[in-house]
């Protein structure tokens, strides 16, 4: 097998985030609200759901880039591939939320493609502090995800089954994620950088709500 020169990566890099944050992600499992009753919602539930699940859609593109971003400063093969595999993995979950929010009739996030290159910057960045650190930061931002997903689900419409059986699938696989990260090694992040690191999740968040 031939060694891929750093302008090969370099390429490969750039073909992945042209693909996350413009190409329609195509799903390996099944839709989760296919198995779901859809009943019809007001017009302020279907806003309410499409601007949720917008900010969900901009939260994939951002793992994906900061796994992207991981696997690109990885110190140890095992941990690339790892990284590597996670992104795989959430494609999944970024299919989801863009079919979602096209069955509500409404967009994903203008910003994504500087939601791209912020997560993958980071990525990378935490990546060069070591492999323990970039499983910690995983494995924190899994299950802020977590909690984030828990409040989406208390904030929709009880009648919103399709919605509500996407989200819960990804809380599942999301707090998975985060144990697999655990047990591979990862650091427990100091207080100061969880809240940072939470900050920049709610400028993301509040901004990809409304654009």
């Amino acid at each position: 097998m031939r060694k891929l020169s750093p302008l090969d990566r370099f390429i490969g890099l750039l073909d992945q985030g042209i693909n996350t944050v413009f190409a329609e992600p195509i799903a390996k499992h099944p839709y989760p609200a296919d198995a779901a009753p859809h009943v019809e919602l007001g017009a302020g539930e279907r806003a309410l759901a499409a601007r949720l699940m917008r900010v969900n859609h901009a939260g994939e593109v951002a793992a994906q880039a900061l796994f992207r971003g991981h696997a690109l400063t990885a110190h140890t093969p095992v941990v690339r591939a790892q990284m590597e595999r996670a992104a795989d993995e959430e494609t999944d979950h970024l299919a989801w939320c863009a079919r979602r929010i096209e069955e509500l009739g409404s967009h994903t996030s203008v910003l994504n493609p500087l939601w791209y290159m912020g997560s993958f910057a980071i990525g990378a960045l935490v990546g060069k502090a070591g492999d323990k650190w970039s499983l910690g930061f995983v494995a924190e931002t899994e299950q802020q995800v977590v909690a984030h997903l828990e409040k989406h689900l208390q904030t929709l419409s009880s009648e919103d089954k399709p919605s509500r059986a996407i989200l819960e699938q990804m809380r599942q696989d999301e707090a998975q994620h985060a144990t697999v990260a655990i047990k591979a090694g990862a650091a427990a992040l100091p207080t100061p950088v969880k809240k940072v690191m939470s900050a920049v999740a709610r400028v993301m968040t509040g901004t990809a709500y409304w654009v």
